[in-house]
């Protein structure tokens, strides 16, 4: 029996400037895609989570940045974000940790509420400069989406939810994902928000709703002239005999 087909990807990181562009971008041009997405998240592992992906034969794939792409992904954004009209903060990440965001998001998940989260979480990333890394500012955003902050904020300590990030990071390395934001639709990958137009041609056309067709008109029955009646008799209501007798 053949594999159903995986359902299309989208690989956020809640740490990336172009993720977040790329979900405005689909909220703004491609909301029918919203929905038909499998949210999936990316992000580099604390030393718990990488001793866990090791354990599971995975490996995640971090390159160190150099000095040049920093500056050159500093300028970069800075023209995205003036281009869609946002005044952007960007953070200092001292020591940065990003589990207490991402395997929030799994929390988050289990309620419905997974998009609601990548949404806040980037808001307050990049537009108040909220240091996401924070279990403080982490509980204070579930607070904010009616979830329960403890359980959100205590993701991190969650056995179950370690179990998951873990294999959210095996997805990654199986995608051959090496950056954010990352479509697949099928076996077919898209890198960088400047795909993001691509990937979403990559479906099919909805088939166009057939206009009705309006009945044609059906001519009325011929109703039967009544027998004359006899003289003398009276009105019946049927076409018998009048007296019904024969």
């Amino acid at each position: 029996m053949a594999r159903a087909p995986k359902p299309p990807r989208f690989y956020f990181s809640l740490r990336s400037p172009y993720s977040w562009f790329a979900l405005l971008e689909l909220r703004q041009n491609h909301p029918e895609l919203l929905d038909r997405l499998e949210w999936r998240p990316f992000w580099e592992p604390d030393p718990t989570s990488a001793a866990m992906l090791a354990d599971a034969g995975g490996e995640f794939p971090y390159t160190p940045m150099s000095r040049a792409k920093q500056f050159y992904i500093l300028r970069d954004v800075r023209r995205l974000a003036a281009a869609r009209g946002l005044a952007l903060t960007w953070p200092v990440d001292r020591d940065p940790w990003w589990e207490p965001a991402h395997l929030g998001w799994f929390a988050a998940e289990r309620h419905g509420l997974g998009r609601a989260w990548v949404e806040r979480v980037s808001r307050a990333r990049w537009l108040e400069g909220a240091d996401i890394c924070d279990p403080g500012v982490v509980r204070g955003l579930a607070a904010e989406l009616g979830l329960d902050a403890d359980e959100v904020a205590g993701a991190v300590d969650d056995p179950g939810i370690r179990e998951q990030g873990v294999k959210a990071l095996l997805d990654v390395q199986r995608d051959g994902v090496f950056g954010v934001p990352y479509f697949v639709n099928g076996t077919e990958p898209y890198w960088g928000i400047d795909r993001l137009a691509a990937f979403a041609a990559s479906f099919p056309e909805p088939e166009p709703e057939p206009e009705p067709v309006a009945p044609e008109p059906v001519a009325p029955e011929p109703v039967p002239a009544p027998e004359p009646a006899l003289a003398g008799a009276g009105r019946t209501t049927d076409m018998s005999h009048a007296g019904g007798c024969g």
